[in-house]
């Protein structure tokens, strides 16, 4: 994976650069021996790895302000980093780039039950939010796998979802507003407590725009009252195409559970060898779908959901008879990555969305990738709003084996493409997906996609070399392009 090249000339000021950070954020708040640099080479994406030039940690709106603005001036780029849980390689830092960490922002400021709310730093995790507000019967309705250590602020870059997320929606549409600081060190206040803002959506912009566009130091998100009720059922099917029958069944039935997800054999038996959650292993997918609400209207749903699972060839049904046993399912679900890493050396995440009508064709074709390549997948997704997770299997100290792998997973992104959907679900492009965004997007497309980056980063400092496969500098977007002499389009006339 290419990155840019290293400007050798801001590595030669780099004493200077350390000196200038450590007056702006003093005692161990910069880190730039190489063994403590070591910890921020990678991200989730482990696959790929770079030393940072320097790391700094921040503690204040202020700070980050000051060493935001100091970057800029120096001409220094930024890679901004929350827990690291990133699977796309959205932190993967730069060889002349400041690492800017932003662990120390780790408080909830306020928890407001009244307007359902928390205002929180960014540093805080997913699951911390809900840990706060349950004592009051409420939580933040985004759950990851990776909720136990990705923090909301990574959340917002990368537009995260969770099992849930098909009922209740992701970060974008749970967030109501972000204070954020420039590359040029202007600290910006977005939404808020409120619900509607006037003028253009520009938290929708900031949310997914994966570190590209500003650094956010505060969040204000929505919480939920715990449903009166939520009872799970597991389904298996003899073949991973019916589950995937069933998922669009369902949906088509006009019911929305709480949760649905999908899982096949090789992800069944690895969970279940890990969490013994007491999955089937007799089938070769198990959906698990959760249905929430008052007690008579889920018992509704439950019936009906199965007699859909019924009449799609479902062999084996259970459902769950308490709080205990609800959470055990889940807890194979959430353990799943994990746990295939107890059956391969290494694996490859990836993720991408597809119409969910497309489930049984993409199931099909990725089998037989699975057999072209001779790596297996297993398979754990979001069944109910069609984000795929394959995790493609391999063994990285088997030479070629990991090239095989990165060449799997972008036939699959490609594939998902090709049926309708997109690159990503919730993880992200960062640098995995980055070089595929022309399978989606045409020229004009990015460039306006680049408009946007411009207007908040007009020198390109921030997180350089992520998502776009050409970033161009912001005074070629601007120009009228003249091609053998003439200008496109001819005909139309020009003032």
């Amino acid at each position: 994976m290419r990155m840019p090249a290293p400007d050798d000339g801001v590595i030669a000021r780099r004493r200077e650069i350390i000196a200038a950070l450590r007056a702006i954020v003093p005692g161990e708040g910069v880190i730039a021996d190489e063994s403590e640099l070591r910890a921020y080479e990678c991200d989730g994406l482990t696959a790929y790895r770079q030393l940072p030039m320097v790391v700094v940690l921040p503690g204040t709106t202020e700070q980050v302000s000051r060493v935001l603005r100091t970057c800029k001036e120096m001409g220094v780029k930024v890679v901004p980093r929350g827990a690291g849980t990133s699977l796309s390689g959205g932190a993967l830092p730069l060889a002349d780039g400041v690492l800017l960490g932003m662990g120390k922002f780790n408080r909830i400021l306020d928890i407001d039950f009244a307007n359902r709310c928390v205002v929180t730093q960014p540093g805080v995790t997913n699951l911390g939010i809900s840990n706060a507000v349950a004592h009051e019967g409420f939580y933040y309705a985004p759950d990851p796998s990776s909720q136990i250590a990705c923090t909301i602020g990574g959340n917002i870059a990368e537009n995260s979802g969770g099992v849930h997320c098909l009922k209740y929606g992701l970060t974008t549409n749970n967030v109501l507003g972000v204070e954020m600081v420039l590359m040029d060190g202007t600290v910006l206040r977005l939404g808020g407590k409120h619900l509607e803002a006037g003028g253009y959506d520009l938290m929708g912009v900031v949310t997914g725009s994966e570190g590209l566009l500003g650094v956010v130091t505060e969040v204000t998100v929505r919480i939920l009252k715990k449903p009166a009720t939520a009872r799970a059922v597991l389904i298996g099917f003899p073949t991973s195409e019916q589950g995937g029958d069933c998922v669009a069944a369902i949906i088509a039935a006009g019911i929305i559970p709480g949760g649905m997800e999908m899982m096949d054999r090789p992800a069944i038996h690895a969970a279940e060898d890990f969490v013994h959650a007491g999955y089937p292993l007799d089938v070769e997918a198990l959906l698990i779908v959760e249905l929430d609400g008052p007690p008579a209207e889920v018992d509704h749903l439950i019936d009906r959901v199965a007699e859909i699972a019924l009449s799609k060839g479902c062999c084996y049904s259970r459902v769950s008879t308490s709080e205990e046993e609800r959470l055990s399912f889940w807890a194979g679900r959430k353990a799943a990555f994990p746990a295939v890493g107890r059956i391969s050396p290494d694996y490859y995440c990836m993720d991408g969305t597809i119409p969910r009508k497309a489930l049984p064709l993409v199931l099909q074709r990725m089998q037989e990738m699975s057999d072209r390549y001779a790596l297996r997948v297993a398979n754990v997704f979001h069944a109910g709003d069609g984000n795929l997770h394959p995790l493609i299997l391999y063994d990285a100290n088997k030479p070629g084996e990991l090239e095989r792998a990165e060449s799997f997973g972008n036939d699959i992104l490609r594939l998902c493409v090709e049926v309708g959907g997109v690159l990503t679900g919730e993880h992200g492009v960062g640098v995995e997906k980055r070089d595929l965004m022309t399978d989606q997007f045409d020229e004009v497309d990015l460039d306006q996609q680049q408009r946007i980056k411009c207007a908040f980063d007009p020198d390109g400092l921030l997180n350089p070399g992520k998502v776009f496969p050409k970033l161009h500098r912001c005074a070629e977007l601007g120009r009228v392009h003249v091609h053998k002499g003439e200008l496109r389009f001819p005909d139309l006339p020009r003032f």
